[in-house]
């Protein structure tokens, strides 16, 4: 086996750990929050592979032959990629029409390798995400970013062997590449603003290609030595290990969540630059970790990661949204997501990928001769050409039936339009609520039953808010939670009630928006606290989009102090898998915490299903005085005064 091909194994195999890295990303991203970080290893390999291969070429010939290099790309990437367009335009025609709008522009930008860009000017907002609309192609940017580089980069290195000839030169160019894009990424982050335009951009995403062509112009395969002293090759190895499990490490680490500003102000340069460096040692013939990596099952699945890449997006979409109860299922669930990712990748890969890749204009005559020959069996050849006739026509005709489904555009639905609402209301309510709070002196308390004997008088007088009281929550408790003082920090659920709690507890302050995680918040609170606007009693509303480490619950509480009482109200989001993770360290949470309260609005409502909208996650108007009620009767009852 030559050095280049032994490469390969042990390339194929860090293919197989950064295709499983994406997927249990995918799967639950919060477990393994650095997982996204599989893509900058392709991108690393493909920067390396592109131009170590060139580069050799023209050493070697003194010349290097595009037609040839094109048409490879496109045997590789082309088939699986139409399969992959066409197969789901069929099912989204056939089960999942919501999803049919701009599927026309989704399927043109891929073929033509701009999809990164029309994502950036047409990313899925938040409410789409809860709304059953999820795009089954959006993981796809990242070929067309492969795709631009492998058309655009043999044409730079060819100016750049032509004009600047010497390798050194050559090296320096390629560097400051890539350190204005890790520079570019990093500028143009601006905490609280959309990412897209840095996540998906290929100038701001060239920095891991770049890396990779850098090793190549210094550590070229067919240079590479296999005999080398045993302290050199132990000094490899080493660096291997301490290599791997940095990218290890990172992949798993709180800190390079893509929601956090270090992994765009220098995370993902970071990673991709460890990952750089394994490459190299991989690559070397004298080091053992391109042996170390070959074995049959990451030979598997490196062969065959282009397909699960391409694949895994769609089955999760299309299984997600025939089945609302992943919370109760997630390990089952998962498992057959999994099983039917690889299924799907093993017979695309046996039946499009090794076929397409050896085609020629002979082949594809015996093929269609055998598939056509009414009177020869040759069952297989006559089931692949009908299946793919079959798929193409109903691909087609979703495709061409896209232009004519308008789209619903979610930020303009009745839930989107109340939170915005609601938002407004919230700061110019919170103005004067937080001037109240921070002047409001420390008075002997009045007793808890002197202030239900008052309740219970200003109910038989001056009832307020009956229009509650057939939601669960008596007048007594309504003329209670007039006197209450309540802080409250919470996502898009309690963003969507805000204006009943605040109806039903005028001095509550209230600040919920969409989008937000535990770990996003913990400066919030630390700014009311600062300002003295954080009550005695605290509300809290975090869960709905993802889970949180045990050390961010314990800073939190730290902040708050056990002298204020926590009301946290747990999570309801039966169509993630974080939900029981969620609402499980809130009630460990409790033992460590006397002051903590949660408030079991997942118990209470898990059986009103008609309370949610179709997300299943955030209450409907009805849902939402429920779910208001809910929470003020817990408040006052054991709420402080």
């Amino acid at each position: 086996m030559n050095k280049k091909n032994r490469f390969i194994t042990g390339y194929a195999g860090l293919r197989a750990l950064a295709v499983i890295g994406v997927i249990l990303y995918h799967l639950n991203p919060n477990q393994f929050m650095g997982g996204y970080l599989g893509v900058p290893i392709f991108l690393v390999l493909s920067g390396y592979l592109v131009t170590d291969h060139m580069f050799h070429a023209y050493e070697e010939r003194g010349e290097y032959n595009f037609k040839a290099f094109y048409i490879r790309r496109i045997k590789k990437l082309y088939p699986q990629m139409i399969t992959l367009l066409w197969g789901c335009s069929a099912y989204i025609l056939l089960f999942q029409q919501n999803l049919l709008a701009k599927l026309n522009q989704i399927v043109v930008t891929n073929l033509l390798n701009v999809y990164n860009f029309w994502q950036i000017k047409n990313g899925q907002s938040y409410f789409e995400r809860f709304a059953a609309n999820e795009s089954p192609f959006v993981h796809l940017w990242t070929m067309s970013i492969e795709g631009q580089f492998y058309i655009i980069w043999p044409l730079i290195i060819f100016l750049l062997v032509k004009f600047a000839k010497k390798k050194k030169v050559i090296f320096w160019i390629v560097t400051a590449l890539t350190l204005f894009s890790a520079l570019e990424m990093a500028f143009l982050f601006k905490p609280g603003v959309d990412t897209s335009r840095i996540y998906y951009g290929t100038d701001t995403r060239f920095f891991s290609l770049g890396l990779g062509a850098m090793l190549a112009v210094i550590w070229p395969t067919w240079k590479l030595n296999e005999n080398l002293e045993k302290r050199d090759h132990w000094f490899l190895n080493i660096v291997g290990a301490i290599a791997l499990v940095g990218i290890l490490l990172m992949a798993t680490s709180p800190i390079f969540n893509p929601q956090k500003a270090f992994a765009y102000r220098g995370g993902m340069f970071l990673f991709s630059l460890v990952t750089t460096i394994f490459v190299g040692i991989i690559a070397h013939p004298g080091s053992s970790w391109n042996k170390w990596l070959t074995n049959p099952v990451f030979k598997w699945i490196g062969s065959r990661s282009y397909g699960i890449y391409l694949y895994q997006f769609p089955v999760m979409i299309f299984f997600e949204d025939k089945v609302k109860d992943i919370a109760d299922h997630v390990v089952l669930y998962h498992l057959i997501e999994v099983i039917l990712i690889l299924i799907i990748a093993e017979l695309s890969y046996r039946f499009i990928e090794k076929p397409f890749g050896r085609i020629d204009w002979e082949k594809m005559r015996q093929f269609l001769t055998k598939a056509l020959n009414l009177r020869a069996k040759h069952y297989q050849a006559k089931i692949l050409f009908a299946t793919g006739i079959i798929v193409f026509i109903l691909g087609s005709f979703g495709i061409l039936k896209a232009p004519t489904v308008k789209a619903e555009n979610p930020n303009h639905s009745q839930l989107a339009k109340q939170i915005k609402s609601n938002r407004s209301k919230q700061l110019k309510n919170n103005q004067k609520l937080i001037k109240e709070a921070q002047s409001r002196k420390k008075t002997a308390s009045t007793s808890k039953a002197a202030l239900v004997k008052q309740a219970k008088e200003a109910a038989a007088t001056k009832p307020v808010n009956q229009d509650f009281e057939k939601y669960g929550i008596s007048q007594v408790d309504l003329q209670l939670a007039q006197k209450i003082h309540v802080t409250a920090i919470g996502d898009s659920v309690m963003a969507g009630s805000s204006q009943n709690l605040q109806k039903m507890m005028p001095h509550l302050i209230i600040d919920a928006a969409v989008s937000r995680q535990l770990g996003d918040t913990i400066p919030l609170f630390e700014q009311y606290k600062a300002k003295g606007a954080l009550n005695d009693n605290v509300l809290i509303g975090l869960g709905t989009n993802g889970a949180f480490q045990p050390q961010e619950l314990d800073h939190l509480m730290q902040i708050i102090g056990p002298k204020r009482h926590v009301f946290w109200v747990n999570t309801h989001v039966p169509t993630r898998d974080w939900q029981d993770q969620v609402n499980s360290e809130l009630d460990a949470a409790t033992k460590k915490y006397p002051n903590l309260t949660i408030i079991k609005w997942h118990e209470f409502a898990g059986s009103h299903q008609d309370w949610f909208y179709d997300d299943h996650t955030h209450p409907t108007p009805e849902g939402s005085k429920f779910y208001s009620a809910y929470i003020t009767k817990i408040l006052v009852t054991k709420g402080k005064y």
